[in-house]
């Protein structure tokens, strides 16, 4: 069986934050959460995590996503290490088990590579297989030590590296593959001795050389993949190449995504062909966007559907549903709850709340609609609110097909108005209005004469 042990203790301390490491979020996605998808999707049945710093919060986030988690003791001299965390693991490991190594803190990884990785490793019959690459900088990294037949000999640690050593551009990703009866027979034969006090995993490499095991070095073309994150900057770093991955892949689908440097789509979005998208546009947490759809400048979009032929324009939009043929914007503001038909007109600064908006329906600028039910082929003329609140509680306001409410109304709920019926603009309504009925509810006009001219 192929299982991999994914390291997720480490303290993080240079992110300086209270959120564990492994869940500060790429695109919209906790960064563990790229690495267990990218092992389930490779064919690896069988995925231990191994916790340490935060574990209830990131055992917490990753619960529900079929891998297993397993505990490494940590404080009250405890020793550390990347090997005594795949140590924490080792009850899991069974002797003719493949068993891949991955870092929690490296979001970029593919399930290509790993698939790729694992074929090399088995087809060679190697005891363990390391995954290394060149950098032109390889500063902080372990070095690559290879045999005249190319097979790797060791990996010293940059900190136990003498010059010589250094100038090896050939690195250790940090990712392994190894038979599970060979990890287990190496992890218990490594110790401390060395510059950190740690039990290091790769003098696992050492001793299966000693034990004259052949060992593989399996060359990453492409290094990105194993770019991890320690820092904020390398957060921003990683970000930018998941970001630019995600808008090729949608791109190569059919999407239009006329600046793609200043587009920002997580992870979990999904969106249909000949969609077009401008700059500035944010689409966020599991929001699906329809076809030949356009989505404008500085608009945001949150866990929200959008179906086919909707225009949003430099919108807010979150949490909510919006059908077919219907505009948004420029400047309006969906908020959780918001239901909007077909062929709906949300326009210039309007604001929707836990409300449903029916078919041909539009408010074109200027109002505030909230807990509301409006019935389809309705106007809701400029400036109208929908008066939801007292003081001490939210009330429902609805209003009935066909219905006109004039600008600059106010619609105290509860209240109904019904099919057809008709609001006179500047009317502050408090009772029902009927079916066809038409309701002012305004002073009537005075004017005093030649009182205007004295008013300063």
């Amino acid at each position: 069986m192929n299982m991999s042990i994914i390291l997720a203790a480490g303290e993080g301390t240079r992110m300086k934050s209270e959120t564990p490491k492994t869940l500060h979020k790429v695109c919209g996605k906790e960064m563990i959460k790229y690495v267990i998808e990218a092992a389930q999707k490779s064919g690896i049945e069988k995925n231990i995590v191994v916790l340490g710093h935060g574990k209830e919060k990131v055992g917490h986030n990753i619960k529900d996503l079929g891998i297993i988690t397993v505990e490494q003791p940590i404080g009250d001299g405890a020793p550390y290490g990347t090997g005594y965390a795949v140590m924490a693991a080792s009850a899991f490991i069974n002797d003719d088990d493949t068993v891949v190594i991955l870092c929690g803190d490296g979001p970029l990884i593919r399930q290509e590579t790993l698939t790729d990785f694992i074929k090399f490793h088995t087809e060679n019959n190697y005891a363990a297989s390391v995954m290394t690459s060149f950098l032109d900088k390889p500063k902080g990294y372990g070095r690559i030590v290879r045999n005249a037949d190319s097979s790797i000999s060791n990996i010293i640690e940059e900190k136990d590296a003498t010059d010589e050593i250094k100038r090896v551009k050939e690195i250790n990703t940090g990712i392994f593959c190894f038979k599970g009866k060979s990890l287990k027979n190496a992890l218990n034969k490594i110790d401390t001795d060395n510059s950190q006090n740690e039990y290091y995993l790769t003098d696992t490499i050492k001793v299966l050389n000693e034990e004259k095991c052949k060992i593989g070095g399996w060359i990453l073309e492409d290094a990105t993949d194993i770019k991890a994150v320690n820092d904020r900057v390398q957060l921003a770093e990683v970000a930018k190449i998941m970001r630019d991955r995600i808008n090729n892949r949608h791109m190569v689908s059919g999407v239009t995504i006329i600046d793609p440097e200043n587009t920002y789509i997580d992870d979990s979005v999904v969106i249909g062909n000949d969609t077009v998208i401008y700059p500035g546009a944010y689409l966020e947490e599991g929001t699906i966007i329809g076809s030949y759809c356009t989505i404008g400048p500085n608009t945001r979009i949150i866990n929200s559907i959008v179906k086919n032929n909707v225009t949003v324009e430099s919108s807010k939009v979150i949490e909510a549903s919006i059908d077919e043929g219907t505009t948004v914007g420029p400047f309006a503001y969906l908020r959780p709850g918001s239901i909007l038909g077909k062929n709906v007109k949300i326009g210039d600064f309007v604001e929707v709340k836990k409300s449903t908006i029916g078919d041909n329906s539009k408010s074109s600028h200027l109002s505030y609609i909230g807990d509301a039910e409006v019935g389809k082929n309705v106007n809701i003329g400029c400036g109208v609110v929908f008066v939801n609140y007292d003081g001490k509680k939210k009330s429902k306001t609805t209003v009935g097909d066909g219905a006109f409410v004039g600008s600059n109304s106010n619609l105290v709920a509860p209240v109904n108005i019904e099919q057809g019926g008709y609001v006179a603009c500047g009317s502050t309504i408090t009772d029902d209005v009927e079916e066809g009925d038409l309701a002012i509810a305004r002073a009537r006009q005075v004017n005093k004469k030649g009182l205007g001219k004295n008013r300063y």
